[in-house]
């Protein structure tokens, strides 16, 4: 081409940068037409290919641009081809650029592979027991970093690992810009191996208004839906430094607690006289008990020689409260959907200024919530309106109501002292 050049009237000066100049140009339109004919053709029989194929591993590739990362190898091997032959540009340079250009290519590549990999590992069950999220974010980071530093040493026309010893005097600063990173990395190893979080997990952690289902567990948070919508993000570290509750265990047991206590006055406790015990005795759930404990009582009197006028100071005698408690266990015991091989508990509490507590303590069959919370009001619908059937009362602070009915009442009797019906004429 140079002889042509000298033929047209050239300089030799002159023609030999106008070849350069037109090796440079041709060897750059080879690269974009090589890139062009990779993504034009050989992509889309790629693409073609893999929707044919029954597997799903190839779907994720194609679209994490793992393949379409690959294409840009092609523009980097002609170059490299034409430098070989004899590309006027500096050997060196083009040598790092080229290498430099690679190790991009690499990266890329090598990150769109760590996605797929999340997205393929997160269709299999164990995924949601041992998140891998954490240990591939720290990989990327590294890899990232690596590449950083190679291609601004082939930039640089340095030696990379020459470049990575004389980082060792940045440690102390890497250390500190990456503290979270290394944070979150030993937490997600403790988090794994102790089976502490899974994604879909239910936990509460009050101090970082936290209370909903985890729906990621990354290198340096851990995000958690709460149940109003909103998003919740814990520093991964928090989960080992802090305390939380897991709700998991819960969900796993296959049923969840019913935990709820009414307040008994403590004035309407009675011993059963016998037209309340023949009123019990109707209750279908509670006759067995009542002839079973009546007679245990009467024979418990009568061995120790105590009248029935005297049984509710010297002997034993039923109580309304009793009773009631029988009935709250035979009622739950009937119960559908209440665990009978669960913790299964009906107890008195500690009596207090609000009157006596008597608790429910048992586990609902149903987890969902909303049936859940459907289920509790049922239950303490019944129990509040069955009350008064036992002759007892609820014990509740008074309302605005009966303070308006008591000074109503106060005000017709001070009308009554102060007005007095007139006497009857003799």
């Amino acid at each position: 081409m140079t002889q042509l050049l000298l033929h047209w009237g050239l300089t030799p000066d002159q023609a030999e940068h106008v070849s350069a100049l037109a090796a440079i140009l041709g060897v750059l339109f080879a690269a974009y037409l090589a890139d062009r004919i990779v993504k034009r053709y050989l992509l889309r029989w790629v693409d073609r290919l893999t929707r044919k194929t029954r597997a799903d591993w190839d779907d994720v590739l194609v679209r994490n641009g793992v393949f379409d990362r690959l294409a840009h190898l092609a523009p980097l091997i002609v170059i490299r081809a034409g430098a070989d032959f004899g590309l006027p540009l500096p050997a060196t340079l083009v040598a790092n650029v080229i290498s430099a250009g690679f190790m991009v290519v690499a990266a890329l590549v090598a990150l769109g592979l760590l996605d797929s990999l999340i997205e393929i590992y997160s269709t299999y069950p164990v995924s949601r027991k041992v998140p891998i999220a954490g240990y591939v974010q720290t990989v990327k980071g590294f890899a990232i970093f690596f590449a950083a530093v190679y291609v601004l040493a082939r930039l640089m026309q340095a030696d990379p690992w020459s470049f990575f010893k004389g980082l060792g005097a940045l440690t102390a600063v890497l250390l500190l810009v990456f503290k979270d990173s290394i944070l979150g990395l030993v937490a997600s190893v403790q988090i794994s191996a102790n089976d502490l979080v899974r994604i879909g997990d239910w936990i509460e952690m009050e101090q970082h208004r936290a209370d909903g289902d985890v729906i990621d567990v990354g290198l340096t948070v851990v995000k958690v839906r709460n149940w109003d919508k909103t998003i919740a993000t814990i520093p991964t570290y928090a989960l080992i430094s802090d305390s939380f509750r897991n709700w998991r265990g819960m969900s796993e047991s296959g049923g969840r607690r019913i935990k709820r206590a009414i307040y008994i006055d403590m004035t309407s406790v009675v011993f059963c006289d016998q037209e309340m015990l023949e009123r019990y005795a109707r209750i279908a759930c509670l006759r067995e008990y009542l002839h079973t404990r009546l007679a245990e009582v009467e024979n418990w009197n009568r061995e120790h020689g105590v009248a029935a006028e005297e049984a509710g100071v010297n002997g034993r005698r039923l109580t309304n409260l009793g009773t009631f408690r029988a009935y709250l266990q035979a009622y739950l015991r009937s119960h559908p959907l209440v665990r009978q091989d669960m913790t299964f508990l009906v107890r008195q509490l500690a009596p207090g200024a609000n009157g006596l507590p008597i608790e429910i303590y048992v586990f609902c069959a149903d987890q969902d919530w909303v049936r859940y919370e459907g289920v509790q009001a049922d239950i303490m619908d019944h129990l509040l309106a069955i009350l008064p059937y036992f002759d007892l009362r609820v014990f509740q602070s008074p309302s605005g109501a009966d303070l308006r009915a008591l000074g109503g009442r106060g005000t017709a009797n001070r009308c009554a002292e102060e007005d007095p019906p007139n006497a009857p004429e003799e």
